[in-house]
């Protein structure tokens, strides 16, 4: 359980794994997850196919991240989310903030 980063081989899209509960327990891993990384200049994609739970905290997390990456120009997608976990994040309309797959 936890967060793990993978990154491709030339550093310019990073994967953010999350495994378990994503709440507030997880925020120090997280943020230590990208905020080595360059904002704007990095693909993220941050992969909720192992996540079990997600609250507001971890919302508030993904919103830091997408601040990180560069705001409304950040490519930042959400991926593998699971019915409950997507149901979280439509109804605090993240779909209009990252590509939710």
């Amino acid at each position: 359980m936890g967060i793990k980063r993978s990154e491709d081989s030339n550093g310019k899209c990073i994967v953010i794994h999350v495994d378990g509960r994503f709440d507030f327990s997880q925020q120090r891993a997280f943020r230590d997850a990208y905020r080595d990384m360059a904002g704007g200049q990095v693909e993220y994609v941050v992969d909720l196919s192992k996540a079990s739970y997600i609250d507001s905290a971890a919302l508030g997390m993904l919103l830091l991240l997408r601040e990180h990456a560069g705001g409304d120009k950040a490519r930042v997608s959400i991926q593998g989310c699971s019915a409950d976990v997507r149901r979280v994040l439509d109804i605090a309309n993240f779909g209009r903030l990252f590509n939710l797959n």
